[in-house]
């Protein structure tokens, strides 16, 4: 069999860019097909490593990752059903995974270089992670007790439990990363000051400072921001939230406010938002628990003044339209004319985002530094800003790929190389791995507790977990978008077998075919035409009724798989998911 062919050839990133959605979806760029391939035939430590080689936190994002890959998901093409659970399965995975889930990573060589990482946050715990890696000695300064950042403080127990974070975050650090708590930047140490200690300074201190609304009364006793109110639940501090609540903003943030005021008593909980239900970038099944939980949601509206003398006892809206940006195409919501209303609130709650903050007296340089949002780098020599620093409030998914980013990038800095890369390894498969049958399964709902049990206790976690079969059942679904068919044309006969039980319409006679720069065919039905049969690859559901059906057996499948590869003394190394009877890494 012909040995796996490594390329860096930008046709070849291409394809994985059209033909692996999902993967090129994540910020992290996980190898989502290989490790759902890995939970459908029972190895869910396997999955767990592949999921860690990318997203560091599987145990984490498998609860609270805003699942951007699921929005390419093929599986939810139209005429196909919903998006595969990728989430879920993450979090099977990490609910399974063996005792040698921390496995041995590659180390290179240590170069002697000190960089300090300003934040214990996901991004900061992945550019310590990526840096460590890289041979260089590392120092995360964390402003609070504990590492997690936005994890630990920003997000509550009932989504996101502490044993879990603490494990991860744990496992991180494990490679020798060094870790000193109650570290404030501009007050222990400036980034000037960072900068002649260090090689490298990055700052990955994420967002604390709140957006406000600028309305009059938004300072009153009984007015909270998102993010300041999640962490005094958090750290224990409860306020008193009343009877009605209203939470102003329609992100994670505001979900989870939402949420926690019902836990914390509050029987009357509403969101209000400026746009519609359908513009919320939250997820679907982020809205329905907060329905489920009796949280409602009122659309159309903007806050224009809190009212109260003392305490906030009010809201005054304003009824809002969305109108289309002729320049942006994006929806923007104007408030209408005379169309204002009031309404009581014990407690208000604005959720509108938040911001980085770092000025003079964080820099303790002659100007505040700039920061390119794509890269990271700044004007400085050696100073580096990623995740919510880099580009303002994001993900947590986000966080963690630009950490890993930046760190490359810092590692260039101090070597003068990139010895980590992107590239594409493609080699001869089997068989798809997958029972045409399985295309008709529905998807598996995560299973969550009643109610009336979630809303006892502020902490007991909602969402149970996939049991084994659920897993299972739910990883079949999976379409492996990692294999590629192809039809040797020298040894097909024509004799349209393949088109005929093709269930989606992905094979076809062609006349002609272009392959550069993008696959362009042109179908024809007439046989003194046709000079080749090609299989659509953006079409194909990977059920393999072709290649079983193939009297010539003309078409064969690769495996196309988007890895890394780092630069080792003794050769490059490639982090390869290789078949369950491989075992994990490879050269």
């Amino acid at each position: 069999m012909p040995e796996r062919v490594i390329s860096t050839h930008p046709a070849d990133i291409d394809y994985v860019r059209r033909n692996i959605p999902c993967q090129w979806g994540c910020p992290a760029r996980t190898n989502i097909p290989a490790y759902i391939d890995a939970i459908c035939h029972g190895a869910p430590t396997a999955s767990y490593a592949v999921n860690r080689r990318s997203n560091l936190l599987p145990g984490v994002l498998g609860r609270i990752c805003s699942r951007p890959c699921e929005e390419f998901c093929r599986h939810g093409d139209v005429d196909l059903g919903e998006p595969v659970s990728i989430c879920w399965l993450k979090r099977a995975a990490a609910d399974r995974a063996g005792p040698d889930h921390a496995r041995a990573e590659y180390r290179l060589p240590a170069t002697g270089k000190r960089v300090a990482v300003v934040g214990g946050g996901p991004s900061g715990l992945a550019v310590a992670h990526s840096l460590a890696l890289f041979g260089h000695g590392v120092t995360i300064l964390e402003m609070m007790p504990r590492l997690g950042g936005m994890l630990l403080y920003g997000i509550p127990r009932f989504r996101l439990p502490d044993p879990v974070i603490a494990q991860e975050a744990g496992d991180v650090i494990a490679i020798g990363v060094e870790v000193k708590t109650g570290f404030t930047l501009g007050v222990d140490a400036t980034a000037a000051d960072l900068l002649s200690q260090y090689d490298a300074v990055v700052l990955a201190a994420g967002c604390y400072d709140p957006y406000r609304l600028d309305v009059p009364g938004e300072d009153l006793p009984g007015v909270y921001s998102g993010l300041d109110f999640m962490m005094r639940v958090n750290r224990g501090d409860l306020p008193e939230v009343g009877d009605l609540v209203i939470v102003i903003g329609g992100g994670f943030t505001a979900m989870d406010c939402a949420r926690t005021t019902r836990r914390l008593g509050a029987s009357r909980v509403e969101i209000d938002i400026r746009e519609t239900e359908e513009d919320l970038v939250v997820s679907r099944e982020e809205v329905l628990e907060a329905k489920r939980e009796g949280i409602r949601l009122v659309s159309l509206v903007a806050a224009t003044e809190l009212l109260g003398d003392t305490h906030v006892t009010g809201i005054r809206f304003a009824r809002t339209r969305l109108r289309t940006d002729s320049l942006t195409g994006m929806k923007i919501a104007h408030s209408i004319p005379d169309s204002e209303f009031d309404r009581p609130v014990d407690t208000v709650i604005t959720a509108i985002g938040q911001r980085p903050s770092f000025g003079p007296s964080g820099s303790g340089l002659p100007r505040t530094p700039t920061f390119d949002p794509e890269t990271g780098e700044s004007d400085v020599p050696g100073l580096y800003a990623a995740g919510d620093y880099r580009r303002a409030a994001s993900t947590v998914i986000q966080a963690i790929g630009s950490g890993s980013e930046v760190a490359e990038r810092v590692d260039e800095f101090l070597t003068g190389a990139r010895r980590r890369r992107k590239v594409v390894t493609i080699e001869p498969w089997r068989d798809t791995r997958r029972e045409r049958a399985w295309d008709f399964a529905e998807k598996t709902e995560m299973p969550a507790l009643p109610v009336d049990e979630r809303l006892a206790s502020r902490d007991v976690e909602v969402e149970t977990g996939y049991g084994d079969e659920a897993a299972a059942e739910e990883s079949r679904r999976c379409y492996l978008c990692n294999l590629k068919y192809e039809i040797k044309v020298s040894d097909c006969i024509y004799c349209r077998w393949c088109i005929d039980l093709c269930p989606r319409e992905c094979i076809h006679l062609v006349a002609e075919l272009a392959q550069a720069p993008d696959l362009r065919v042109s179908k024809t039905g007439r046989w003194n035409r046709v000079s080749a049969v090609v299989i659509d690859s953006d079409r194909c559901i990977r059920c393999g009724v072709c290649l079983r059906i193939c009297p010539t057996q003309c078409i064969s499948v690769k495996l196309v798989n988007l890895v890394d590869e780092v630069d080792m003394p003794e050769g490059p190394f490639i982090s390869y998911p290789l078949g369950l009877e491989g075992g994990a890494d490879g050269r």
